[in-house]
């Protein structure tokens, strides 16, 4: 997704960190994962183990080893370990009707991804979305402690409606988002009207079917970057609707970008309905 190689293991560890983070622990121990070809200078692999060191340390934690092989090209990963004290653990299956939805990163990663790719990406869209891929969840989490959070996961591959359907199914409710309160990483739309949106945003779409139903007036487009996979992507935390804007404000004030998106229903017919 980026050529850099230090960004590259940025990225790739923000990632990794990020399932800790959601369910309200604190990372301890990784574990390097390197797959590298021998026909690139091995410095290119120090760049990536560097990024990736880097961001650990950035988390509080310790890389305590790893395992590498030979492939056709580059692939890097962690394998995190952490701790959250008993009877803390934040679930993605205990949101509660009433409750709001908060999203902490703006969408759009997939989409930026591909326009990186057909060189269509100003410098200003790009570099946002590196430091957005680039940053940890860390502040997040410890924010949705803060406020009780009652339910959370990140937002990764299988896009914002994917791991929200991950929430509802698990929690036995319905969700509600508005689209139109949902952050956007620069020139995401204008990238989607293009046509530039990955496989892996249809794939999404496919496997939920009809479980998800939109307003009239949104637009495919539209549609499809909820579809988005995202790499590194926010946390999705559901909690106490007296408490989300308080979360909001709290995370705005420590430089997260974060908003309230949408809320949970009892049970009903459609597991998500996206308004405008």
């Amino acid at each position: 997704m980026v050529n850099d190689p230090y960004l590259f293991g940025q990225i790739a560890a923000a990632n990794a960190l990020s399932d800790v983070y959601a369910m309200g622990g604190q990372p301890l121990l990784a574990m390097n994962i390197v797959c590298f070809p021998d026909c690139l200078p091995i410095a290119i692999l120090g760049e990536i183990l560097r990024g990736g060191a880097d961001k650990v340390a950035e988390a509080g934690c310790i890389i305590a080893g790893g395992h590498s092989v030979r492939d056709d090209e580059p692939k890097y990963g962690l394998a995190v370990a952490g701790l959250v004290p008993p009877g803390r653990i934040i679930s993605n299956a205990t949101a509660r009707p009433g409750d709001k939805m908060v999203l902490t990163k703006p969408l759009g990663t997939g989409i930026i991804n591909t326009a990186i790719k057909a060189d269509l990406l100003s410098t200003h869209a790009f570099e946002r979305a590196v430091q957005c891929m680039s940053a940890l969840n860390k502040k997040a989490s410890a924010a949705m402690q803060h406020y009780e959070a009652s339910a959370c996961t990140d937002i990764t591959g299988f896009g914002l409606l994917g791991h929200a359907a991950e929430i509802a199914e698990a929690s036995q409710v319905s969700l509600e988002i508005c689209f139109s309160a949902i952050p956007l990483l620069p020139e995401v739309l204008e990238m989607a009207r293009m046509g530039l949106i990955p496989a892996g945003a249809y794939n999404n779409k496919e496997h939920l079917g009809d479980k998800v139903t939109f307003d009239n007036s949104l637009r495919l487009e539209e549609q499809m970057i909820l579809y988005d996979p995202q790499t590194s992507g926010g946390l999705l935390i559901v909690i106490a609707e007296a408490n989300a804007d308080r979360l909001v404000v709290n995370l705005r004030e420590q430089g997260v970008p974060s908003a309230v998106i949408g809320r949970v229903l009892p049970n009903q017919q459609e597991l998500i309905q996206v308004i405008k």
